[in-house]
Parts: C-alpha cells; structure tokens; sequence
C-alpha cells in the first residue's frame, strides 16, 4: 500500500533535487528513516521511491552488521555501492536515524558521487536525520 509523504516533510526535497542537478550522472535520491519510511525524494514517486526506502535501509543495516561482526576496528559503514547493469545505487547513513539512496547512470563517476555525497550528509548532517518513531503514533 502506498502511503504519501506529508506536505510537512517535503522542506528537504530541494536538497536532494540541488544535489541531482550538481552532481552528473545522478538520477534520482530519497531520504528514509532507518527503518524505511520514505522521508524526502526527488526524481522518484509512489512504489517505485517506497521501495527503494526498504531497499537502502535492508542494505544499511546489512552494512552495519557486516562492519560490527567482520573485524575489530572497521568502524562503522559509510558508503555501499551496488553497480547494476543500467547504473549504480549508493547508500550512506545520513545523520541521525536517517539513510540516504542516490541513483546515478552507468556512466557516472563513481567516485565524485561518492564524494559528493560524502560532503552532502556532513555538511547538513543534523538537517538529513530522521527522528525516530514514537510508539503509538
């Protein structure tokens, strides 16, 4: 079931839409909390956007348990990048409670988009989180 984002939420849209027109190659990036809720997007709607929220955080929280379970010191995920046959998705945590999905052509540079969105989440670091979810409401 598809559930719309609140007029109240979309104040950070203009962020992920600045980004996609800065950055060549990137089509489409959507906020979600840590447990999927689609918060902020630009270039995606409906299904398509909800989706990608559960995929970015499943791959989040998968990073996360990989670095806390593989080695002592990894420290904690950054940046995940999965190449796919018509372009990249690259996932970051994005301050608190907050996951950050960026879709970019197969022909981007992958490595000015994953500084590029290095710089975004720790430039606005404290605007991207997502509070989390109070039980009941």
């Amino acid at each position: 079931m598809s559930h719309p984002v609140p007029a109240q939420t979309q104040d950070l849209d203009w962020l992920l839409a600045d980004f996609a027109a800065r950055v060549p190659g990137t089509t489409g990036a959507i906020l979600a909390t840590s447990d999927g809720v689609l918060r902020h997007r630009h270039s995606l709607d409906g299904v398509p956007a909800e989706r990608l929220s559960a995929i970015v955080t499943g791959l989040c929280s998968m990073g996360s348990g990989v670095s806390a379970s593989v080695q002592a010191g990894v420290g904690d995920v950054e940046q995940i990048i999965v190449q796919c046959a018509g372009g990249l998705l690259f996932v970051a945590k994005a301050g608190e409670n907050g996951v950050l999905g960026v879709l970019t052509t197969k022909n981007a540079d992958p490595g000015l988009i994953g500084y590029e969105i290095g710089l975004l989440v720790r430039s606005v670091h404290g605007h991207l989180g997502t509070p989390a979810r109070t039980p009941g409401l």
